[in-house]
C-alpha cells in the first residue's frame, strides 16, 4: 500500500471499477463511432476479399500437394511393399523346395551313396562353396544326415550365386552338425587358424522353425560371424515325423535400407514386422529400429492413434492418414507385405507439406500490406483526434477514481489497524461503525470479526482435546506396563533348571495387545506352557486377554489335564461374555522327567516341533472350538514324548499373516525356513531369527496383528 496526495493506492473496490468501467465504454464508444464513419466500408470490403483469395490459395495448394503426396508418398509406399514381398514370396518357394528336396534325400536314404562334406577352405573366400560346421565337440563325419544332405549342395550353391537376395543358404541338423553355403569361408576360422564351432541348435533360425513346426522369420538379427545385419526364413525338415533338421536362407535387406535411407528430408520409411517392432527405418527418424525381441510394439502404443494405424497397415493398405506423434503432425501411409505379415510404413511431416501453402500466403500478405498502407496513412489523422480525446477522458476517470478510493480505502486502512494490533495483543477483532459501508467493506470486517470469535473457540478447543490425548496416551502407557508385568518377562525364568530352556516374546500391534503366553512349574516335575490369541485389539482385547489368562492358569495348578483345564476355562467365559469375545489356545503339560507332553488345541495355530537330528515342522494337532465361543464346548488332548533335543515353537496368527506393502502374507513357510536357519540356535536366537526374517519381509508397512512367539528346548537328564 502506497499514499500519494494522502491517498491510499490498493485492491480494486466495487465503486472505483464501476466508475472506471463506465467512462472507458463511453471512451471506446465515441471512438468507435468517429472511426467507423471513416473505415467501415473499406475495412469490410478489404477483409473480405482478403478472406477470399486466402482461401482460393489455400485450397488451391492443398489440392496441389494432395495430388503430389498421392504420386510420391503412396505410390512409392506401395511399389516398395509389393516388391518386397515379391522377394519374400520367392524366397518362401525356394526354401520350400529346398525343404522338400532335403526331406526326400533323407526318406530315400538307403537308395542314396553317402557324400563327404568338407570343413571350410579359406582359399575358396569370395567364391560360393558348400562345407560342413558344427557345435563344439560335434564331429561332422559321424553325422547320420550330413552325407546325405550333402548332394543339395550344387542346387544351393546354385541358388546362392543367381539370386541378389540371398546371402547364405544352410542346412542345421539336430546332430550339431550344418551344412552352409556362402563366400565367406574365411571367416570360419578365428585368429590363430582353429575352426570356429558353430552352436546351430541356438541360433534363432533354427530354434525358430523347430519350435514352431513351420516356415519362420527371425526378423533382423547378426550373422555369427560377420556381425552383418541380416534376416533369415527357415523351414523344419522332417524325417519319419520327427524334425531332424532346419533349412534356412539368409535374405539381403540391401534394398529395403536404401528405400528407408533414400526418403527426402523431413520424411521417413520404415519396415514393421507382425509383431508390430520397427526393424528398419530412417536415421533421426521417428521410431528407432531395434533388433530385440523386447523391442516396443507399435500396437500397443500410448498414443492410441498410431497403435489403430499400425494394426491396419499390417493388414491392409491405409492411404493417407494425418496422425500425431510427440507433438508434430505428420501424414502417414501403410503397405503390408502379406507373404510375411510385416508392412511399410511412410511418414512426412506435415509441416513440409503446407511450406508451399504458406510461402504462398506470405507473398499475398505483403502484396495486401502494401494495398493497406494507404488506409493506415488516411486513417493518422483521425487516430491522434482520437488519442486526444481519449487521454481527456482518462484524466476525468483517474481524477474520479482518486476521489473513490479516497472514500474506500479509508476504513480498510483502519481495518489494517485494528487487525494488526489485534495480532500483537491478542486481542479480539470488534466490529465498528465506521466498517458499516453497506457494501464489501461491512462484509469483510464482519468475516474478520466471526473469524477472530471462531480463531478464539478453536484455540480453546485444542487445548482441551489436547489435554485429553494426553490423558489418553498415560493411560495406555500405564496399560502397556501392567499388561507386561502380566506375562512372564525375566529370562531364564528357571536359572537353576538345567534341563530345559524356554523363551517367549509379545509385540502389540498397538499400544496394548490381546495376545500372551505364559509358563510356569505346576510342580517340581510338570511345566505349562500356554500361548494364546484374543479376538480384537486394543483396551478390550487386553482386558480380556488378562482375564482368560488368569482362569487358565487357576485352573492348571490345580493339577487338571490340558483338556479339562480349557473345558473349564470356556465355561467360566462363556457365563459373563455379553461382548461375544472369543480366545484361541495351546497349551501343553510337560513331564520333565520323561519328556512326556499332554497338549490340547482350542482353534489355535498349529505348533511346530524339531525333533533331535531333525528339522522344524508343523505338528498338524486336531483343533477345539475356540474358547469363548460357545458354551458346553469340549476338548480333546494328545501326547508327545519329546527326547533330549527337542525343541518346540509356538505362535499366534500374527506371524504368518504379517503382510508387506502388497498385502501379500509372510507366510507358514517362509516362518519354517527362518526356523530351520539355524537349527542349534537356542529358544531366544530362534525367536531373533523369526522376528528378523518377519521384519525384512514386511519393511515399512503397518502391522495390524500382535506377534507372539514362544521357544522351549527339553534337555531331559542330558544337561543335569
Amino acid at each position: 500500500m502506497k499514499k500519494i496526495f494522502g491517498i491510499t493506492f490498493g485492491g480494486l473496490q466495487k465503486k472505483t471499477i464501476v466508475l472506471v468501467l463506465v467512462l472507458l465504454v463511453l471512451t471506446v464508444a465515441l471512438f468507435a463511432l468517429l472511426s467507423a464513419y471513416q473505415n467501415s466500408a473499406l475495412v469490410d470490403v478489404v477483409s473480405e476479399t482478403r478472406r477470399e483469395q486466402q482461401e482460393a490459395i489455400s485450397q488451391s495448394s492443398k489440392a496441389t500437394m494432395g495430388a503430389v503426396l498421392e504420386r510420391a508418398l503412396v505410390s512409392s509406399n506401395v511399389l516398395e511393399a509389393e516388391l518386397a514381398d515379391k522377394d519374400f514370396s520367392e524366397l518362401i518357394e525356394d526354401i520350400d523346395m529346398l525343404r522338400e528336396m532335403a526331406e526326400e534325400l533323407l526318406e530315400n536314404r538307403a537308395n542314396t551313396a553317402p557324400l563327404e562334406v568338407p570343413l571350410p577352405d579359406p582359399a575358396l573366400n569370395g567364391t560360393s562353396s558348400a562345407y560342413a560346421l558344427m557345435e563344439e565337440g560335434v564331429d561332422h563325419k559321424s553325422s547320420e544326415y550330413l552325407c546325405y544332405i550333402a548332394h543339395m549342395s550344387s542346387t544351393m550353391v546354385a541358388l546362392h550365386r543367381n539370386s541378389e537376395k540371398v546371402d547364405g543358404c544352410y542346412i542345421g541338423l539336430e546332430d550339431g552338425t550344418d551344412l552352409c553355403i556362402d563366400e565367406k569361408s574365411a571367416n570360419k576360422f578365428d585368429a590363430s587358424g582353429k575352426l570356429i564351432p558353430f552352436p546351430v541348435r541356438q541360433r534363432p533360425w533354427y530354434r525358430g522353425a523347430a519350435d514352431s513346426g513351420k516356415l519362420y522369420f527371425t526378423g533382423i538379427m547378426t550373422d555369427a560371424f560377420s556381425g552383418k545385419l541380416l534376416l533369415t526364413c527357415s523351414m523344419p525338415i522332417k524325417c519319419g515325423g520327427e524334425t531332424v533338421g532346419v533349412v534356412g536362407v539368409d535374405i539381403s535387406l540391401s534394398s529395403m535400407t536404401d528405400f528407408v535411407n533414400s526418403v527426402d528430408e523431413g520424411g521417413f520409411a520404415y519396415i514393421v514386422n507382425d509383431r508390430g517392432q520397427v526393424i528398419l527405418g530412417s536415421e533421426g527418424g521417428l521410431f528407432t529400429a531395434e533388433l530385440s525381441d523386447s523391442a516396443p510394439d507399435l500396437r500397443e502404443s500410448d498414443n492410441a492413434a498410431l497403435a489403430a494405424f499400425v494394426k491396419k497397415a499390417l493388414s491392409e493398405h491405409t492411404g493417407i492418414t494425418a496422425l500425431t506423434v510427440d507433438e508434430t503432425e505428420y501424414y502417414m501411409v501403410g503397405a503390408p507385405m502379406p507373404s510375411v505379415g510385416w508392412t511399410v510404413i511412410s511418414a512426412i511431416d506435415k509441416e513440409l507439406t503446407e511450406r508451399p501453402e504458406m510461402q504462398l500466403l506470405s507473398e499475398y500478405d505483403k502484396i495486401n500490406a502494401a494495398a493497406t498502407e494507404k488506409f493506415y496513412e488516411s486513417m493518422t489523422k483521425t487516430k491522434w483526434l482520437m488519442l486526444g480525446m481519449l487521454a481527456l477522458i482518462l484524466a476525468l476517470a483517474l481524477v474520479s477514481a482518486f476521489i473513490a478510493t479516497k472514500r474506500i480505502a479509508k476504513p480498510i486502512e483502519e481495518m489494517t489497524r485494528n487487525v494488526r494490533w489485534d495480532s500483537e495483543t491478542g486481542s479480539t477483532f470488534q466490529m465498528l461503525d465506521q466498517y458499516r459501508t453497506g457494501d464489501e467493506i461491512e462484509v469483510l470486517a464482519d468475516a474478520f470479526a466471526d473469524l477472530s470469535k471462531q480463531t478464539e473457540q478453536y484455540y480453546e478447543e485444542n487445548l482441551r482435546i489436547t489435554a485429553e490425548r494426553e490423558r489418553v496416551s498415560t493411560e495406555l502407557h500405564m496399560a502397556n506396563q501392567i499388561q507386561e508385568g502380566m506375562l512372564p518377562n525375566i529370562f531364564p525364568p528357571f536359572p537353576d533348571r538345567t534341563d530345559f530352556d524356554i523363551y517367549a516374546s509379545m509385540d502389540p500391534a498397538k499400544e496394548v495387545g490381546g495376545d500372551f503366553y505364559d509358563f510356569f512349574l505346576i510342580d517340581d516335575d510338570h511345566l505349562c506352557m500356554v500361548i494364546a490369541d484374543v479376538s480384537g485389539k486394543g483396551i478390550p482385547a487386553a482386558l480380556f486377554m488378562m482375564a482368560s489368562k488368569i482362569i487358565l492358569s487357576n485352573n492348571a495348578m490345580m493339577g487338571k489335564s490340558p483338556a479339562q483345564i480349557l473345558t473349564d476355562t470356556n465355561a467360566a467365559i462363556c457365563s459373563n461374555n455379553s461382548r461375544e469375545m472369543f480366545v484361541t489356545v495351546w497349551l501343553g503339560i510337560l513331564e520333565l522327567s520323561s519328556g512326556r507332553m499332554v497338549c490340547s488345541n482350542a482353534g489355535h495355530e498349529y505348533p511346530t516341533i524339531k525333533r533331535p537330528d531333525g528339522i522344524f515342522e508343523l505338528f498338524k494337532d486336531k483343533h477345539g472350538f475356540v474358547i469363548g465361543g460357545m458354551s458346553g464346548s469340549k476338548y480333546t488332548e494328545y501326547e508327545l514324548m519329546l527326547e533330549p533335543g527337542t525343541k518346540l515353537f509356538v505362535y499366534t496368527d500374527g506371524v504368518p499373516e504379517a503382510s508387506d506393502k502388497d498385502n501379500n502374507l509372510f507366510g507358514t513357510q517362509r516362518m519354517l525356513d527362518a526356523l530351520n536357519l539355524a537349527l542349534d540356535a537356542s529358544p531366544k536366537a530362534v525367536l531373533a531369527n523369526v522376528r528378523s526374517a518377519v521384519d525384512d519381509f514386511v519393511g515399512e508397512a503397518e502391522q495390524f496383528d500382535d506377534l507372539t512367539m514362544l521357544c522351549f528346548e527339553y534337555f531331559g537328564s542330558a544337561k543335569q
